[in-house]
Formats: C-alpha cells, structure tokens, sequence
C-alpha cells in the first residue's frame, strides 16, 4: 500500500545510526573471494577441476574481484582447475579485470615450483597475483615455523626453545623478505603477503611485517584472523593504525568465523578504511569457515549504505545452491538473506502486517537477493493469509473453473482444516530420521580416520605382498600438456 508518511519518517533507516565511518569508497572495495581454496578446506568438501571453473564463472558473473585458487604446484586437480580458470579469463567467459591468486609459503622452492607448474600449463606468471605468506604471532614463529628460521639462520636446532622470541621475529621478517625479493627477480610483479594468526599477534611487529613486505617489492599486504578469535574491539585497535601507516595502499583483511564474528568483524574492518574483505560463498572454510558472502555484501548495503556498484545481489540465491551442489554441504534454511526460509512465513501477525506492506516486517527485499516471499500453512497461520493465497488471480481462475467461490465461509474452514491437519502431523512425524540421514551423508563426504586405517592396513599389505606396484613418486606431480585437458571434463 502506499503510506501517507515518508517512509523514513515512519521508521529510522539503519544507515542514521552508520553514517560518518571511514568506509572507502565503493568503487575502491573489492570482494576477494577464496571458496576455490579456502572453502575447500571445510573438512569432506573438494570440488573437481570443472567444479572450480563453474564456480569461477558464477564468482566473476556476480561481481566477485578477486579469487584464491590454492597451491596449485600441490596437486594436479588443482593445477587442472587454475589451467581452466586462466583459459576462461583469455576467452571472456571470465571476466578480463578479475585477479587470479596463488599462494606460496616463504621460501625460493615453493616460489620455483609454482613458476614452473605455471609455465607447464602456459600460464605467464603476470597473469597471477602469488601470495607469499608467513607467521605473524610469535607463537606461530617460535613454536610453529621456529626449527625452519634456526636453520635459514645457520643456528643449531638445541637452541629452538632458549633462543628469545626477538630473534625469531627478525629471521621471519629476514625468511618472508628474501622470498618476496626471490620473487620479484624471476619477475613476478603482484605479490600479496602477511603473516597466519595476525590477530594474536603484536600491532607493533605486524606494522614492521608490513613495512619490510613492501620494502621488499611486496604489492598488497593481508591481516588474517587465522582463529577466529577476533572481536570487533581487536578491530578497532589493528585496523586504523595499519590502514594510517600504509595509506593508498590496497589492504586484505581475511577473518575466519569460529565466534560467528566474521561478517561484522568484516564490515568493521572496511568501515575502517580496508578496501579488501575476504570471503567465502556461503561462508565455507577451516573449521567454522570464513566471513560468508551473502553477509557482508547485505550487511555493507542495507545496514551501512555502502552499495558495490558492480555486485548483482540478486545472483547470491543462485550461487548458493550451486556451492550447496558441488560441496555436499547444505545452508541452514533459516541462514541469513539466503536460506530457504528466510522469507516464507507462517505466523498470522507476521503475513497480516506483510500483506499491508512488505516493510512492516522485512528489511531485505527479497527480490534484491533473488528470492520471493512465500506462505506456509500451519498451527500459527491466520485468515488473512489464506485469503490473499486464495484470492490470487491465478488461484483464484483455478478455483472458480471448479465452480468454488472464495467466501468468508470458505477462508475460515479451509484455516481450520490447516491448524488441525498440522498439529495432527506434531504427533506423528519423526523428525529424527531427517537429520539421521542428514549426518550420515555429512559423515560420508570425508574418509574418516577408521577408514583410513582400514585402507592403510589392506594397501600395506598388497605393497609388502606385491600385488601392487611401488609408487611413482613424480606421476601424481606430473602435469599433462595444456591441451589435454579440456571444460567438458567438469565432472572428472
């Protein structure tokens, strides 16, 4: 209906309360996406190779910039996926502008191989953005990777634990430095760096990280909440200090989900002037996963009016279902802006106000994200609800051509008839059965450690019985010629 009032007069929009922050401008936000290697990591997901270029198309189609496509020197799946990737950008089925990364650890081997997988697969290593990373906190650099910087430092491996926290961090920086320099000499020109567990780690130091990075030809550094640990107070203390010492410079924050802070842990970090968020497609990731999508493009929009000049929004359903498919892993139906049940609604006083207009009980319109609003019948539904569903000129051609008027009469009985018929279900469903069967696939999707013994014992034996051959080390690692493999092979 349409309302005598301004709308705004009758409701405080959510952006009167976010307005004045130091939000970059939209233009300058880009939506770096990491489900192709950090989505993947979610225990039992793994997409094939055709997968990941699906996916990839989807993520360039919806505005996605930026997209992680793991360690492809790792495995051949992996090099498969970044081959399609690279052949799809040059064709246009992706678009030209969006950045394609890999990642490295700190080191002039790992940095060889990638070069070398990508030339094997004729990829010019321009057309790839390589993040090479490190530890940040000093619990990672002494207790983590401290044997590797004792040995890069010519020490003896007796002093990992006496050695003092101080050296540790100057052989990192010492580590992560020569690696981006190595980098930089066999021409690689985008290099993205930071250190794990930033969040935990000293402000201090990882401003020092960050200023040797791009001392040493680094391009683009990232923070990482690598434990999902941060609060939005941490936020407030690492953002603005990094962003004020590195001004004009394009800056990743990556944050991981495990206190369900990383959606707005995520928007905290770009009203403070982070240009690049982080996130994966319905929030797939390590553990309890990433800052998902969905959330912090609705998040930045609707609530603080920052609205991505290229993303379609209306796309997000659509992609859900298609990383629902490939990972085995379904959203909650009541996930926010993109589960199933998110605008269907049961209860009388919440269709009655919708049906006087949308606004009385949604901030989300659905169409925004694709979807549309739908009724369910049940114990909590009201008149009001039958009525419109029963009134609907489609439903109602149907009911007439059956010779049935849509009376007061016929609303009322056909209302009571649903409550009973509800609650008579209460009683008989078995509900338990549903998520049985729901986590015996989720249990299914990976090999679990019994299993693996299983295989372990059976293999072992068939080595030391010589029915099977000795493995060839190099054959997994061995890459095909470019053209063997092809984007009909999606499924393999």
């Amino acid at each position: 209906m349409e309302f005598r009032e301004p709308l705004d007069e009758l409701i405080h929009d959510p952006t009167k309360f976010t307005r004045g922050l130091n939000f970059p401008p939209p233009e300058r936000i880009k939506i770096y996406d990491s489900t192709l290697r950090d989505g993947e990591q979610m225990p039992g997901v793994a997409f094939s190779p055709g997968q990941k270029f699906q996916l990839a198309k989807a993520l360039s189609e919806i505005g996605c910039d930026i997209m992680d496509l793991g360690f492809p020197f790792a495995a051949l799946s992996d090099r498969h996926a970044l081959q399609l990737i690279v052949q799809g950008r040059r064709e246009g089925e992706i678009r030209p502008d969006v950045e394609l990364l890999v990642m490295c650890r700190s080191t002039p081997q790992d940095i060889d191989a990638t070069i070398h997988t990508l030339r094997e697969i004729d990829v010019d290593i321009n057309e790839i953005t390589f993040f090479i990373f490190t530890s940040g906190s000093d619990l990672h650099l002494k207790y983590k990777i401290g044997k590797t910087l004792i040995k890069l430092e010519g020490r003896d491996l007796s002093e990992w634990l006496d050695l003092p926290v101080e050296f540790y961090r100057e052989a990192n920086l010492n580590m992560m430095c020569g690696a981006i320099r190595y980098a930089r000499e066999q021409g690689v020109e985008k290099i993205e760096f930071g250190g794990e567990d930033g969040s935990r780690a000293s402000l201090d130091y990882t401003i020092e990280l960050a200023k040797a990075g791009y001392a040493a030809g680094g391009t683009r550094y990232s923070f990482p909440d690598t434990v999902g640990c941060f609060t939005p107070e941490g936020v407030d203390y690492y953002m603005p200090r990094i962003v004020k010492e590195f001004p004009g410079e394009d800056l990743v924050c990556h944050f991981h989900n495990d206190f369900g802070l990383a959606n707005i842990n995520t928007v905290r970090a770009v009203s403070h002037g982070i240009n690049v968020p982080t996130c994966t497609v319905n929030g797939l990731g390590e553990r309890t996963g990433n800052a998902p999508l969905h959330q912090v493009v609705m998040t930045l929009k609707i609530l603080y009016g920052i609205d991505l000049p290229h993303f379609r929004y209306e796309k997000l359903r659509e992609l859900r279902r298609m990383v629902e498919d490939f990972s085995g892993i379904p959203v909650s139906a009541h996930e926010p802006i993109i589960g199933e049940g998110v605008f269907t609604h049961e209860s009388g006083i919440h269709t009655a106000g919708l049906l006087i207009d949308p606004a009385i009980y949604q901030v989300i319109p659905p169409e925004m994200v694709g979807a549309k609003i739908k009724y369910v019948f049940g114990k909590h539904s009201g008149l009001s609800a039958v009525r419109a569903v029963l009134e609907r000129s489609d439903y109602r051609t149907g009911l007439e051509r059956d010779g049935v008027e849509v009376t007061d009469e016929l609303i009322e009985a056909v209302a009571l008839f649903v409550k009973d018929a509800r609650q008579k279900r209460t009683h008989s469903d078995q509900f338990a059965s549903v998520t049985e069967a729901y986590y015996r696939e989720y249990d299914r999707l990976g090999i679990s450690e019994l299993r693996l013994v299983e295989l372990a014992s059976t293999i072992g034996r068939m080595l030391k019985e010589g029915v099977l051959p000795p493995l060839n080390k190099g054959s997994s690692e061995s890459s095909p010629p470019a053209a063997t493999y092809t984007k009909n092979e999606e499924g393999k």
